[in-house]
């Protein structure tokens, strides 16, 4: 039946103001049924006729227009580049199991961490195969929207976000009870099999490359400028958690799940409460039974502790909690031929053995390279150009050559071998373990990108305003080939380029000149030589004083520095020994960069050196580190006669039994907080 509607230009604002709420009820119950509960309860047509008498009410009242209102969900314009939001809690990554004996031995970490021979009650769910993502709620309405980054932060991609059909705009009320103050519910962002698939053939009309997979269409999709070609694309979400709430309380992460629902949120409906790891592994096998048929992207099953009291008593590690894990599925696997083997050069310089395949679908994947990891992997293997291999997509994602089939051989197969000069810039390959690396460094092409923004980097020479962004368009222009190219750029350079101004140019150049005198061990660091981080440079330049001096050193001259072992030592004599890093280092010198000299820390911990083992619970190691250095202290990397503190965390390792051996003073991370203190 037809709706009777008052003519949307003889309304007064008082009646449109009540029409357009009681309009956004209506749209946003019908798009949590439609969406979230597959169960629509009107016609597409009758729909459409809600929206758009919502929008044209808005368009002659714009002042009533909120950015909680249905029709925002595609409003703005596009943006030139993403901000930050940092998380209120972290959002942590999961350990990984590929086989049920670790899932095992995780159950047992579990009960032994809580002194408990009980079963455990553990949540399981499907591990969406997407990009997790935080959705911020304040007072009901939907303010702010993140992907997970780095864990601490994550890219603000609220305006994208919005344009999901399955995220609400604005809470439904639960029954007898208000809506939390705030709550951040974190979920998966995914592409359905299906809408990638149209996506795909839409990019193909176009000429456009494809997506190799559903996630990486979802990645892509979230990260557009522009919010409308994000609208285009038919992503989804499965809320599996929450972080802050305030106004809401929640015993077991199931409770929590059943309340998201409630709200207006998605949650997977396969999501299970199982008692102990048997059933939890039950679960993970009938979920691998019906990947195929669930029309979206699964890699495994997520057993999480269910109680939230024993989730915080576990805790977590530095990037993981010990209460959850991610049970990885079987990988999926196929034959085909190696054409040819290729060799790419990573951002850090490391050669990579590429093998060119013959395309076969992997997974509902075509897959046409596949990695062979390194040159010990292909000898392992025996694999050759012509080989008949088994390629499968670890982790269902990253395809690589299991095995050879090695009776389908006719003997005109050729072997590979690893050349001795990088494909990208003729330095020397030296290799390090298993991995093959060029010493090119500072001039190599492929490592430029990385050289120049860790080069430029805060903890480095500290060039403000020198952002990944900036980076690529300066190297994409050809204005900077090597890091000295950086002391080379000119203000008209840069405003010759897009989004360049004069205040902008200015800050830029300014900084430039200010990073000129750095710290030795801050230009040591900016170098980027394998093996050197921060503390190391500190110990390198607390030792030989100055850049010439290192740059002199030999490997013997340099395996008498306290914290140095023979790979680091000749990575560093072979990255002074290549010519491109020398003439890099000579247009550094003729532009101006000169190390200043640094003072050593004064402090409570002066003279003393400490190594650490076990995981601690009130820092993290690195963190431990950087407050004995600041303290004046040394801190160790191995257990060695020079150590005169050994700091002992949670689950010690084979560093602990060494300390013992050598008879070395071992303290609590108690006894070592309260040296920092005295």
């Amino acid at each position: 039946m037809e709706r009777a509607w008052k003519d949307v230009k003889k309304l007064t604002r008082t009646e449109a103001s009540a029409e357009v709420s009681s309009l956004r009820d209506e749209i946003n119950l019908h798009n949590y049924r439609y969406y979230v509960l597959d169960s629509p309860v009107i016609s597409d047509a009758v729909f459409d006729r809600l929206m758009l008498r919502l929008e044209a009410i808005e368009a002659r009242f714009p002042g009533l227009v909120t950015p909680d209102s249905p029709t925002q969900r595609v409003g703005a314009g596009p943006s030139k580049e993403f901000g930050a939001i940092k998380h209120t809690l972290p959002m942590l990554s999961l350990n990984n199991a590929f086989t049920g004996e670790e899932a095992v031995e995780f159950d047992r970490r579990v009960k032994r961490f809580l002194k408990t021979a009980d079963e455990i009650d553990y949540a399981a769910e499907p591990k969406i195969d997407g990009l997790a993502v935080e959705l911020v709620y304040f007072n009901g309405v939907f303010a702010t929207g993140s992907t997970r980054g780095d864990g601490t932060a994550g890219e603000d991609i609220t305006r994208n976000l919005k344009t999901v059909k399955s995220i609400p705009l604005k809470l439904l009320k639960p029954e007898k009870a208000r809506l939390p103050r705030v709550i951040e519910v974190r979920g998966e962002i995914y592409l359905p099999i299906e809408g990638w698939k149209r996506v795909n053939a839409e990019r193909e009309k176009k000429g456009e490359p494809l997506f190799a997979n559903p996630r990486n269409a979802a990645a892509g999709s979230l990260r557009q400028l522009d919010p409308r070609v994000t609208a285009a694309r038919p992503l989804d979400i499965f809320c599996y958690g929450a972080g802050r709430a305030e106004g809401v309380e929640f015993t077991t992460h199931i409770e929590t799940l059943e309340y998201l629902k409630k709200i207006g949120m998605r949650v997977n409906p396969l999501v299970e409460k199982v008692r102990g790891i048997e059933a939890a592994l039950a679960y993970h096998r009938r979920l691998e039974g019906m990947r195929k048929g669930l029309g979206y992207e699964l890699d495994g099953a997520v057993i999480k502790v269910n109680s939230l009291g024993l989730q915080e008593r576990l805790g977590v590690l530095t990037r993981s909690p010990r209460w959850a894990l991610a049970c990885k599925f079987a990988p999926r696997q196929e034959t085909t031929v190696v054409k040819a083997i290729e060799v790419g050069v990573g951002r850090t310089g490391a050669l990579t053995p590429v093998a060119v395949l013959e395309p076969v679908e992997v997974g509902g994947v075509t897959i046409t390279h596949a990695t062979l990891h390194n040159q010990d992997e292909v000898d392992r293997k025996d694999v050759r150009i012509g080989d008949t291999v088994v390629v499968e997509r670890a982790g269902d994602v990253i395809p690589e050559v299991k095995s050879v089939i090695k009776d389908t051989r006719t003997g005109g197969e050729r072997p590979f071998v690893m050349p001795g000069k990088c494909p990208e810039c003729g330095a020397t390959v030296e290799k390090t373990r298993a991995i093959h690396f060029c010493t090119g460094g500072l001039a190599c092409p492929a490592q430029l990108m990385e050289t120049i923004r860790h080069f430029a980097s805060k903890r480095a020479m500290d060039i403000e305003g020198l952002g990944t962004k900036h980076v690529e368009q300066l190297v994409k222009d050809g204005l900077i080939k090597d890091v000295a190219d950086i002391y080379r750029v000119k203000k008209d350079d840069l405003l010759k380029l897009e989004r360049w101004a004069e205040k902008s140019a200015e800050n830029l150049l300014a900084s430039i000149e200010k990073s000129k005198t750095p710290t030795l061990t801050r230009l040591i660091y900016a170098l980027g030589i394998r093996g050197v981080g921060e503390h190391m440079a500190g110990v390198l330049a607390k030792r030989l004083g100055n850049l010439g001096a290192l740059m002199k050193a030999s490997k013997d001259d340099l395996l008498g520095v306290h914290d140095i072992g023979p790979e680091t030592a000749l990575s560093i004599t072979d990255f002074f020994a290549e010519s491109h890093n020398r003439d890099v280092m000579e247009k550094l010198e003729k532009h101006g960069v000169m190390s200043v000299e640094e003072k050593p820390p004064e402090g409570k911990l002066n003279g003393k050196t400490f190594l650490f083992t076990g995981t601690l619970k009130t820092f993290s190691r690195e963190e431990a580190k950087r407050l004995v250095e600041a303290a004046g202290g040394v801190a160790a990397s191995a257990a060695g006669k020079n150590v005169d503190y050994v700091v002992t965390g949670e689950e010690p390792g084979s560093k602990y039994g060494k300390a013992k051996k050598l008879g070395l003073k071992i303290i609590s991370e108690e006894e070592f907080k309260k040296m920092l203190r005295a």
